[in-house]
């Protein structure tokens, strides 16, 4: 089966598109007005140095002088006394930092220069050796593995960085683990060279753009091609190929077709019809799928197809075509979390494992894990599908302001009372000298601020330490909490 990636440019969004034997399969989008600076590294000059309050101000070139606070210069360890800033300091000093807050209203940026770079499934560490596994992977047989792996790799790669398995890593190959931390080192590694050539004020690295994350996230090896249709990007891709990527390089050209290039395929219309409920089938039977807060359903219709024999005839037929519409079409909204399957009721268990089958096989190809339980008493497939990004109709939709819309996310609230808990889990499970909590900018800003004095209490009550790093490839629900 034929597969390639389609890149469409755009002045304030990039699409892409995984085809996979001419139809799209996965669709990717970023947009210009999401993205702030937060997780932005740049080469800064301290201005100020102010002990009385043990923060600096660090010119970074944005319109507002920026602050780095003493906390946000030195790992967690309890046993240790923190130093005044001024021995860390001072005025005219160069520094490397990162994003951890963007500028508002009168404030300037919030820095750190304990960097953090994130790829898929692990978080490099540059300024420290630790290595560890997010809390929220509970199993303890993975937890070891992931350990194990990330351990040997460590001591091999890269002995004086840290390493983080993000929960994502949960269930993945060592193989894709150990290409994920090559990719790292590589980008670590021009980083390290552009912040020594750089000017003080300057950005060293951004987060790198949806056009150059898709030859780590999606490229597999029976990706054919990468068409991109904009000669200048497709330059810039390829010159990051080369450097990181570097059996990507071949396989990326310039698309210079007459037609946009998300007609290619039917991908445009594909988009435009995974945002309704409806899905229509070639025998024409339908499926109906509806998300909610708790799971999203799936509904399996027979419409007016009648088959050529028989009901039974009819059943399977539709519900075989379902199977592979159903995948697809998890695939290409990215609907995660728990989902209910409601197929046609069949009453020949030859039939129902016929389409368990059909279901399994359809799902193989599916970058996200995924877990299949057999039919219910209800006649009901159960299923989980992992959650690695926001669902296509989150990103294009947002809930009618009429019906009070149920598709929804948890609010910034509500994941900030998330992650007290994970900490608090974490620390009767783990014997740490403190906790590092990863989680979206706007989470750590309300962690920050509206949430503080909760955080200082539940410091207190630990008796360690809580670090906060705001990471910009997470999305609002996404967190995580590394014991240290």
């Amino acid at each position: 089966m034929s597969t390639e990636i389609l890149v469409n440019i755009g002045p304030q969004e990039t699409r892409v598109a995984l085809v996979e034997g001419g139809a799209a399969q996965e669709v990717h989008v970023q947009r210009a007005s999401r993205h702030g600076l937060t997780g932005n590294i740049y080469k800064g000059s301290i201005q100020r140095v102010l002990p009385g309050m043990q923060a600096a101000f660090v010119e970074i070139g944005l319109e507002r002088t920026a602050f780095l606070h003493v906390a946000d210069m030195l790992p967690l360890n309890g046993d240790a006394e923190t130093p005044s800033i001024t021995q860390l300091l001072h005025e005219g000093q160069h520094v490397l930092v990162q994003v951890l807050k963007d500028p508002m209203g009168s404030k300037g940026a919030r820095l750190s220069s304990l960097l953090s770079v994130p790829s898929r499934y692990l978080v490099l560490l540059p300024h420290e050796r630790h290595v560890g596994v997010s809390a929220r992977i509970e199993d303890e047989a993975e937890r070891e593995r992931l350990r194990a792996i990330l351990e040997g790799a460590h001591s091999l790669q890269a002995p004086q960085f840290g390493l983080i398995a993000r929960t994502a890593a949960e269930g993945v190959e060592a193989e894709a683990l150990e290409a994920d931390l090559t990719f790292l080192l590589r980008l670590w590694n021009s980083i390290s060279k552009q912040a020594g050539e750089a000017k003080p004020g300057t950005l060293v690295h951004g987060d790198l753009p949806l056009s150059m994350r898709i030859l780590r996230d999606l490229l597999g090896t029976d990706v054919e091609r990468v068409r991109i249709d904009s000669a200048e990007e497709a330059r810039r891709v390829k010159q990051f190929a080369q450097l990181f990527v570097p059996r990507a390089a071949p396989l990326i050209e310039v698309y210079q077709g007459a037609a946009p290039i998300f007609d290619l395929y039917g991908v445009e219309d594909d988009i435009n019809r995974a945002l309704d409920r409806r899905v229509d089938l070639k025998s024409g039977g339908h499926l109906v799928i509806d998300q909610t807060e708790a799971m999203t359903t799936i509904d399996v219709n027979t419409g007016g197809y009648t088959g050529h024999r028989n009901l039974e005839e009819t059943v399977l037929k539709t519900n075989l075509e379902a199977a592979q519409a159903i995948a697809r079409q998890l695939r290409l909204r990215n609907l995660g979390g728990i989902i209910i399957l409601d197929f046609i009721d069949m009453k020949s268990e030859d039939h129902r494992a016929q389409v368990l089958r059909a279901l399994e096989r359809a799902l193989a190809s599916d970058h996200a894990r995924t877990q299949i339980h057999p039919f219910s008493p209800l006649g009901l497939i159960e299923m989980t599908r992992k959650r690695t990004r926001e669902s296509l109709g989150h990103i294009l939709c947002e809930p009618c302001p009429t019906c009070q819309g149920r598709a929804t996310i948890k609010t910034v609230e509500t994941v900030c009372h998330e992650v007290t808990r994970e900490v608090q889990r974490a620390a009767r499970q783990f014997e740490a000298k403190g906790f590092l909590v990863l989680a979206a900018p706007n989470v750590i800003q309300r962690l920050v601020e509206e949430e503080s004095m909760g955080l200082a209490d539940l410091e207190a009550n630990l008796r360690r330490p809580i670090r906060l790093q705001s990471e910009s490839a997470y999305s609002q629900e996404s967190y995580d909490v590394v014991p240290l």
